[in-house]
């Protein structure tokens, strides 16, 4: 397997440091108030060489030592007692965030693939309960160079068990893991280059990925990085690899140790939230153990917001030497505030970053304020209504406990009950339609399609937004940011849409362009929108509820342009979304990770197929007038090409 278009420096491999790039960046899952990334040396090669990578003897020496932090038990001692809560657990997304690598971890193919770019080869093998990439230049070296020694590295951690695999590999500074330059894709099984999983412009230049900086923050519990700025090296510890449960509970040892005492200690008051006067410590030790359901909603909210936000820290936490102070249970805004858009003048620190970083808020949030990419959650939870009558948190719809552990919805919250259990006027189904103007138990009379669209993006597509808003087209006009209603209603061009709200809800209907009164708004945002609105649009393309409502037929020529996008992510959603509707369209040997201008355009491939499956099903019902001329191929294609011109072409990151 050979995976292409790769951006390398042009250094020799072992002596870049751009061999591996940020998963996130400084400010993925948080800013750093004058704290930069510690600049150790994150390079493969440069750092590990044949002697040090070949005959490592202790390789537990290159992983994050787990255990033996102050107050912390690990989640085996919380078995003993709670067996289900471990086993729902254990089975959960949260526990393999980070996992060390092994047979029973990996899920990625390392039976002898050979993965090239740009001169490099990498050899990935396995060894038993061992996983080995061997790197060596993969065409001999320019006569003024000197070719360097192939290596071996032993691959330390993996990150990810549900959408991708992400790998790391130790450097020899203390226990740094860095990152492995490609990506195990679960749902196509396949490797990828990294850089083509997110969101970012073409050829854009990525800073090193550091496991010990970076996510270590969320994806272990209570990790201590133990940065050492003088020798450049780590010496990272964590509770547990993943997140655990004294993530959410907090250190246990107390509890542990109460839990084992007389009956008499066992009576005292255990779920104890913490004196808003006092911060806890290291050891928290001031309580015995939180409870999230047992604390108040705006400290139980917090306790998912200190990694499911963008917040900000200030150097004074010394947060890479070590560690945060937050425990749950604590104020998250006495240490780490969540950022806030739309309060920037309570948040004087944040002014002068923007000052040096004016975009810096379009790889977070539409121009609202309201966040748009994935993991930052909270920071759509506090800006709700629901959020500011005190008594609405995350576990309102969510349990880790009780649910499945795709989307952790809890029992009775995959449907209308998580909003009637406090609307409770909704709960009878003529209310519902009435409000709704859809019928009873159809996709447009579920909340949560109105008022929590899908319009996040992450992990290679939409998701639901957790600010809890109604569908304006004035907001879409304003932001880019598609309404609830169009990305159900496909087919459909916003004064379609407009007409509807002012009729039912009595919305003003806003001053509209011709082509948002005649073409269909997701066509139209597919062909004309910036590479964010692009993928959440390629995504709902390929959405079930959406193709009951507007059909399929015409989609995929709508997906065959966007096969051909600038952004990989872009190409990689819309392949999905094609290959859902039929996997006979797509021309073979079509890979998303190489550029358009690299290969030939698949376009007229898919278009010749699809006109074949539309002429053998008799399938001729395009809804045609919004549809820019599907009836009419030639029209079609001129339309196309007219809207494709008018492409919002500006540089988009989102930083996930």
């Amino acid at each position: 397997m050979s995976v292409r278009r790769l951006s390398f420096s042009s250094l020799p491999f072992f002596a870049s440091p751009r061999l591996l790039w940020c998963l996130v960046s400084v400010l993925a899952l948080g800013c750093s108030r004058n704290e930069p990334e510690p600049k150790s040396e994150s390079k493969l090669g440069a750092s590990v060489t044949k002697s040090n990578a070949v005959e490592v003897s202790d390789h537990e020496a290159t992983l994050p030592h787990v255990g033996g932090l102050a107050g912390y038990v690990g989640s085996k001692d919380c078995r003993a007692c709670h067996e289900d809560q471990f086993a729902s657990w254990h089975r959960s997304y949260h526990r393999t965030m980070t996992q060390i690598a092994g047979a029973d971890s990996v899920q990625a193919d390392f039976h002898n693939v050979t993965l090239t770019n740009d001169g490099t080869r990498f050899v990935l093998t396995q060894k038993g309960n061992e996983f080995w990439v061997h790197l060596e230049r993969a065409a001999p070296a320019p006569p003024d160079e000197t070719a360097p020694e192939p290596v071996d590295v032993r691959v330390g951690l993996v990150t990810g068990s549900h959408h991708m695999q992400v790998f790391w590999i130790g450097n020899g500074m203390g226990n740094c893991q860095i990152g492995f330059p490609f990506t195990w894709l679960i749902p196509e099984r396949r490797w990828v280059p990294r850089n083509s999983t997110f969101l970012r412009p073409p050829g854009v230049e990525l800073r090193p990925e550091t496991w010990n900086f970076v996510c270590a923050r969320c994806h272990a519990t209570a990790t201590q990085p133990n940065y050492d700025r003088t020798t450049k090296t780590w010496n990272t510890q964590v509770d547990e690899l993943g997140i655990a449960c004294e993530a959410c509970h907090g250190p246990g040892e107390r509890h542990a140790a109460q839990q084992r005492g007389s009956s008499r200690q066992r009576k005292e008051a255990d779920f104890r939230e913490p004196k808003p006067s006092r911060l806890l410590t290291s050891a928290a030790t001031n309580y015995f153990i939180v409870h999230p359901e047992k604390i108040s909603p705006v400290r139980s909210a917090q306790v998912c917001g200190f990694c499911h936000s963008m917040k900000w820290f200030d150097s004074s936490e010394g947060w890479p030497e070590r560690g945060f102070s937050f425990r749950p249970g604590d104020d998250l805004e006495a240490t780490t505030p969540i950022i806030r858009p739309k309060e920037i003048d309570r948040q004087p620190w944040l002014k002068k970053v923007l000052e040096k970083s004016p975009e810096l808020f379009a790889d977070f949030f539409w121009s609202d304020g309201m966040v748009r990419v994935s993991g930052r959650d909270y920071n759509g939870l506090i800006e709700s209504p629901c959020y500011r009558g005190g008594q609405f948190s995350c576990l309102s719809c969510h349990s880790l406990h009780s649910s499945e552990p795709d989307g952790q919805l809890a029992r009775n919250r995959a449907d209308n009950r998580a909003c009637t259990q406090c609307h409770e006027n909704f709960r009878e189904e003529p209310r519902v339609v009435a409000h709704t103007h859809h019928r009873a138990g159809s996709t447009g009379s579920e909340c949560y399609n109105c008022h929590m669209p899908r319009t996040t993006y992450g992990v290679l597509k939409a998701i639901r937004s957790h600010q809890i808003s109604g569908p304006r087209i004035t907001e879409e006009l304003a932001t880019g940011r598609p309404n609830a209603c169009n990305l159900c209603h496909l087919d459909k061009p916003l004064a379609w849409t407009a007409d509807q709200l002012a009729r039912w809800y009595r919305q003003p209907i806003p001053k509209l362009t011709e082509d948002q009164t005649k073409v269909a708004d997701a066509v139209r945002l597919a062909l004309t929108g910036d590479a964010g609105q692009r993928a959440i649009i390629a995504w709902h393309l390929g959405w079930e509820p959406a193709w009951q409502v507007s059909g399929q037929s015409w989609i995929p020529p709508v997906l065959a342009q966007l096969l051909d996008d600038p952004y990989a992510a872009v190409r990689c959603v819309a392949e999905r979304s094609l290959k859902h509707i039929s996997a006979n369209l797509l021309p073979a040997g079509y890979d998303y990770t190489t550029a358009p201008d690299s290969r030939p355009s698949v376009q007229a491939v898919i278009l010749d197929r699809w006109r074949q499956e539309i002429a053998k099903a008799g399938a001729q019902n395009f809804p045609a007038p919004s549809l820019v001329r599907l009836n009419d191929p030639t029209s079609q294609q001129e339309e196309f090409q007219r809207l494709l011109r008018q492409r919002d072409d500006r540089p988009v990151r989102l930083r996930e």
